[in-house]
């Protein structure tokens, strides 16, 4: 399963993905804008909003990218490594 993470923390990085790997996904971490954020998304199994750390101006363009390839999206308020764990054994037990 490809995960894309919009949002959360810079020194979080690692640990993201380290939990991604865990769960056998492979991840994509975007915790600022980049420059050419649509065409770095792709098209992702599942996207996960970081909703408390991330512009308006990311969300926007991270949703309109997942809309176009069908992702599922995932909403979450908080950024910690224990709430990613979560969404990460619900979404995949879900999806297999």
């Amino acid at each position: 399963m490809s995960v894309v993470i919009i949002g959360g923390h810079d020194r979080m990085v690692s640990q993201y993905k380290k939990i991604c790997k865990a769960h056998h996904c492979k991840a994509k971490v975007f915790t600022q804008m980049a420059a050419n954020l649509a065409g770095q998304i792709g098209t992702p199994d599942l996207l996960i909003l970081f909703t408390n750390t991330v512009s308006h101006k990311m969300v926007k363009c991270a949703l309109a990218e997942a809309e176009r390839g069908s992702a599922n999206i995932v909403r979450c308020h908080t950024s910690s490594g224990s709430a990613l764990n979560e969404i990460l054994e619900r979404e995949c037990k879900n999806a297999g």
